[in-house]
């Protein structure tokens, strides 16, 4: 099995506040936003990469790595 496939990036529904925080995953309420970073990377390439993470909280106890990039929404497992 290949490690890397563990922790690619999936498409996530995300409800988010007037802000752009997230509010919401898949109907799960957040509870916190632990922390808040942007990536930016390859800008050199075309194939650069611009994303804003956000580590969450959720109210069912479980946390998530997300990231919007391109106005999308993924998970990805930290």
């Amino acid at each position: 099995m290949n490690a890397g496939l563990l922790y690619a990036p999936r498409p996530a529904r995300v409800r988010v506040g007037q802000n752009g925080r997230p509010l919401a995953v898949a109907g799960i309420a957040v509870d916190a936003v632990r922390e808040e970073w942007v990536v930016e990377d390859r800008w050199w390439s075309a194939h650069s990469i611009a994303r804003h993470y956000f580590e969450v909280a959720l109210t069912d106890g479980r946390c998530e790595v997300l990231f919007r990039e391109r106005g999308r929404w993924f998970s990805q497992r930290a």
